[in-house]
């Protein structure tokens, strides 16, 4: 008895219906599996960033600086690649309802009960992640240079204009959706791990702005400055006054609130508007 094989890989007008069905999945799931689930999304990401930073100790005194921030980026896709291949839920990925809701199939109240539902886990699983690893003492791995990492990567990021930072949330979440647009396309493990990968490692590498990810990074940024003593900043031949401008109203209105607004645009309008528009023929006549 002979099978019809499917084929290697779905079409871009099959992507943009999987996507959607997808969307429409993630929205009108209940509210407690959407928030366990974001609280797995958060905790990869913030891992993924953890495996960023160790691959930044000693950076700064290498001479191809581009070099070392694409090793950065490369290992931090492991975060989302444990997003795609585990169901996580994450708020930028999750920007995508907007096709489900283009579509009539979803209401605002169900797309912003998921946005909203999603983006407080991911803060909650990030900030599981960082009480572990602060706890841990990880930060003062390197005579401290792993905290370094983190304290100067954490001011840079609220040093931004609003604008530079609503920017860089569009571009970072133009990759991410992309990535994930892409992994659909993938009948494998290996097929989505490859579509993931080097999506995330250009937005990484180039520094634009992920707001998960920020939840993690820059709050623990905050930890270490606020509580550390002076042997961390001796050990890591740091001043403490040097982060003055890293504190707790400039994560959220500097950096968070902008970034997410860009995540949106970028994720939700230039990915998922965009492609949903191309082949919006594909779904209701099933021909591309």
């Amino acid at each position: 008895m002979s099978t019809i094989s499917e084929p290697f890989m779905l079409s871009p007008a099959q992507m943009a219906q999987t996507a959607e069905d997808a969307a429409y999945g993630k929205a009108t799931s209940k509210p407690l599996k959407s928030f366990m689930l974001g609280l797995t999304g958060g905790a990869f990401i913030a891992l993924g960033f953890v495996f960023y930073t160790t691959s930044q100790v000693g950076a700064a005194n290498l001479a191809w600086w581009g070099g070392a921030k694409v090793v950065g980026g490369i290992v931090f896709a492991t975060g989302l690649v444990l997003v795609v291949l585990t169901g996580a839920e994450l708020f930028t990925s999750s920007t995508l309802t907007l096709t489900a809701r283009a579509s009539g199939r979803i209401t605002w109240a169900q797309l912003f009960r998921n946005w909203g539902v999603v983006y407080v886990a991911n803060f909650a699983g990030a900030l599981t992640i960082l009480a572990l690893v602060y706890l841990g003492g990880v930060w003062r791995n390197a005579n401290g240079a792993w905290g370094g990492v983190v304290l100067h990567s954490a001011l840079t990021k609220v040093q931004h204009t609003y604008v530079e930072a609503f920017t860089l949330g569009i571009l970072c979440n133009l990759m991410v959706c992309l990535a994930v647009w892409a992994a659909y396309s993938g009948r494998t493990a290996t097929d989505k791990i490859l579509a993931v990968t080097m999506p995330v490692a250009l937005f990484v590498s180039t520094g634009f702005e992920h707001s998960v990810a920020n939840m993690f990074m820059i709050p623990l940024g905050l930890l270490i400055k606020d509580n550390a003593g002076a042997d961390f900043w001796g050990g890591a031949g740091l001043v403490k006054d040097d982060f003055a401008d890293l504190t707790w109203s400039h994560f959220f209105l500097h950096n968070l609130a902008p970034v997410t607004l860009g995540n949106i645009v970028g994720g939700g309008i230039m990915i998922g508007i965009f492609y949903w528009t191309i082949f919006r023929r594909y779904r209701t006549t099933g021909r591309p």
